[in-house]
């Protein structure tokens, strides 16, 4: 892990493509400008941490036809 420290308006560069600069600092919390293609996919940590987690969490239901099969079964008992 590479740790830098920048002041506002000051910016690093990410390869070629994408620039981030540190727009404000204030209140515990950094406000980030990053320039970058729209082909470069930006996301939040934590979205995608939630993302993982809820792809986990469907990964472990039922598929639609095993829950059409434990419906019908329900259904049979009444």
């Amino acid at each position: 892990m590479l740790i830098l420290q920048r002041k506002e308006g000051e910016s690093l560069l990410i390869g070629e493509d994408v620039e981030v600069t540190v727009m404000a600092v204030e209140a515990g919390r950094v406000r980030l400008a990053i320039q970058a293609p729209r082909s470069v996919t930006i996301l939040r940590s934590e979205l995608k941490v939630a993302a993982q987690a809820n792809r986990e969490a469907a990964d472990d239901e039922l598929s639609p036809l095993e829950l059409l099969g434990v419906l019908k079964e329900q259904g049979k008992k009444e």
